[in-house]
């Protein structure tokens, strides 16, 4: 089964820095494009980033880019979101998720795995 476990969030100061960090399980991480997805109190779900299988194209929201990195190690199974210039509205529960195939598509179906968590982030003063 496909295993997705988050981690890196916290509390942190408008402007600054986190690192995510998802490690993936139970299928062939490599061959797979993969997503960040964010959700904040009593809003839906937002797409933030993806990237493709080999880590070659990435893509962002207009709401994140230039601010947020998206990357991947494909020896280590380890997808990560790089957080940068934080404002309190990136406050949310951040989930990483495993697309359908290996080039990404915004708008295809992903898997949270068998027990998505998540990993808060919250920006304050």
């Amino acid at each position: 089964e496909v295993q997705l476990v988050e981690s890196g969030g916290g509390l942190v100061q408008p402007g600054g820095s986190l690192r995510l960090s998802c490690a993936a399980s139970g299928f062939t991480f490599s061959n797979y494009a993969m997503r960040w997805v964010r959700q904040a109190p009593g809003k839906g779900q937002e797409w933030v980033s993806g990237i493709n299988s080999g880590g070659g194209s990435t893509y962002y929201a207009d709401s994140v880019k230039g601010r947020f990195t998206i990357s991947r190690d494909n020896a280590k199974n380890t997808l990560y979101l790089q957080l940068n210039s934080l404002k309190t509205e990136d406050t949310a529960m951040y989930y990483c998720a495993k697309d359908r195939f290996a080039d990404f598509n915004k708008y295809a179906l992903s898997d949270f795995g068998s027990r998505p968590q998540g990993t808060q982030v919250t920006v304050s003063s």
